[in-house]
């Protein structure tokens, strides 16, 4: 054996090993969670970011010219209090103006107000009696639910430390009270869905992420989707291709069959004359999942195929009809990390994730270490050049961008666990070329990883959800909070116009912005 062969021999070993200790690894903490066991902390390796999208920053542009002078630090939306304070002076001096102060104040104080509603006896026998006056709906004032709803969303206090803030400041308010604030928020949770339909109709891209939940001592998934107008949060029992069609459609619970349904079958494999026994049926809606699983055994349809679930895949495929029935996600490009459950529609792949793949391989040779840097700096560049194509698309450019992806991946470097790894992403080429079709669509996922970080925050800091009301809320309000953020509107605003507080400033319902927001066709 030559000594090349011994050294690849001896590399493929290498790789064979560590490859097997991991699987050992993973093995041994499934057998310890099966017995019910604590096992070893799920610490992640201590991989450095690969820092792609900073370190390939934007052209430099002409840099803009600033007025000289210290910019103030006083909030200009405060309306500003005048106070004159004078000093003693002694005759004869001449007053030269004022010399300003700007102090920032907060005032919390608990206030109890008697509202004595006067009540009469008509002479008919009926008992009028005064009404309340407008946004007082309860016990606890609209200042105080918005401090609340503020506190716990905006702040992430969790409901006992809450309810201590509140006894310190001088208030009589149980944590049954602060939990029935906090979840019984219809108005405001009904807004929230509606800005998830108004961003899915008008949205010509959306960026997709999960993260784990925990609801009623059970784990779950939470499926975040927003671009740079909306957020929304929706959180689920499963992670699945189903469950992020129906987090998709919005709240609507119909299946429907129609062309866009027929083309997902058949793009799944669905045997043709299967799908045209379904296409020449004449029902084509149904309201529930259980009618239309009635309709499918009523069709002798098939259950598996080549070892694809047909019913699934069908109940997917009415899912996305229905998606294109109610009008969401028109040629809309669904950006993601590569999970499979996004893989719907026109989809479009992030390219920190890509690229975070070669940067966490485990190199063992000077070589190896060496081809794999290579390959990155490629990568890094074509990143950047991706970046200054987004600015002014071209078709000249789009070109040469498309030949030159080709070039970078259909490299062999001889480092074998590499070269498998380049003939997988190229493999991904359209989703990962999408920009160069859709400039407007980012180049990665970053957005939706700082939005979804505020669901990981309040997991950390309160654990999960108890009841269905208290998750649907949770989920409302951080989508609310999310989208007021991207729309330039502060929350606490937002909250005190919503709840009614008195002297607040007007504000546009939220999905009515988005749609003027939208970006043109």
């Amino acid at each position: 054996m030559s000594a090349d062969a011994l050294r690849q021999l001896v590399l493929e070993l290498w790789q064979r090993q560590a490859d097997l200790e991991q699987r050992l690894r993973d093995r041994d903490a499934e057998i310890a969670r099966l017995k019910g066991l604590s096992g070893r902390p799920a610490i992640k390796p201590a991989v450095k970011p690969s820092g792609m999208e900073a370190g390939t920053p934007a052209p430099p542009q002409r840099p803009v010219r600033r007025r000289r002078g210290r910019a103030g630090k006083v909030s200009k939306t405060v309306t500003c209090e005048d106070r004159v304070l004078c000093v003693a002076v002694p005759e004869g001096s001449r007053f030269k103006g004022y010399e300003d102060f700007t102090v920032q104040e907060l005032e919390l104080r608990a206030r109890r107000i008697r509202l004595r509603r006067e009540r009469w006896l008509t002479p008919d026998g009926r008992c009028m009696v005064a009404s309340l006056p407008s946004g007082i709906t309860a016990h606890l004032g609209p200042e105080l639910q918005r401090f609340v709803l503020f506190q716990y969303h905006r702040g992430q206090t969790t409901i006992p430390r809450l309810v201590a803030l509140l006894a310190d400041l001088g208030f009589d308010v149980s944590q049954r009270q602060v939990v029935r604030l906090l979840t019984r928020r219809g108005a405001l949770l009904a807004e929230a869905d509606a800005v998830l339909r108004a961003g899915l109709e008008t949205a010509s891209w959306i960026s997709v992420d999960d993260t784990g939940a925990r609801h009623k001592a059970a784990n779950g998934v939470c499926t975040q989707l927003g671009d740079d107008r909306f957020t929304a949060f929706k959180t689920t029992g499963s992670k699945s291709r189903l469950n992020f069609l129906e987090v998709l459609r919005a709240g609507h619970g119909d299946y429907v069959v129609n062309p866009a349904a027929l083309a997902y079958m058949r793009q799944g494999g669905v045997p043709l004359g299967t799908v045209a026994r379904l296409e020449a049926h004449p029902a084509r809606r149904f309201p529930s999942e259980a009618a239309w699983l009635d309709h499918l055994r009523a069709l002798n349809w098939p259950t598996c195929v080549h070892k694809i679930d047909m019913v699934r895949l069908a109940t997917e495929a009415a899912v996305w009809g229905s998606l294109a029935d109610h009008g969401l996600l028109p040629d809309t490009v669904i950006l993601s990390d590569d999970a499979g459950q996004f893989d719907v529609g026109l989809h479009a792949l992030c390219w920190v994730h890509a690229e975070r793949l070669v940067h966490k391989l485990d190199t063992f040779t000077p070589a190896q270490y060496a081809a794999q840097q290579h390959i990155r700096s490629l990568i890094w560049a074509f990143y950047a050049d991706l970046k200054a194509y987004q600015k002014a698309p071209d078709p000249g450019r789009r070109a040469q961008l498309r030949v030159r992806f080709e070039r970078i991946f259909l490299r062999r470097t001889g480092f074998s666990t590499l070269d498998r790894l380049l003939v997988r992403l190229r493999a991904n080429k359209d989703e990962l070329l999408r920009v160069l079709d859709r400039p407007e669509v980012p180049l990665h996922t970053n957005g939706s990883e700082n939005d979804i970080r505020c669901h990981v925050t309040r997991r950390k800091v309160s654990g999960g959800t108890r009841s269905d009301a208290g998750r649907a809320a949770r989920d409302g309000f951080l989508g609310l909070m999310k989208t007021c953020a991207k729309l330039g509107i502060a929350f606490w605003d937002f909250l005190g116009h919503r709840l009614g507080v008195p002297g607040s400033q007007d504000l546009t319902y939220l999905p009515d912005v988005i749609r003027q927001r939208a970006a043109p066709a």
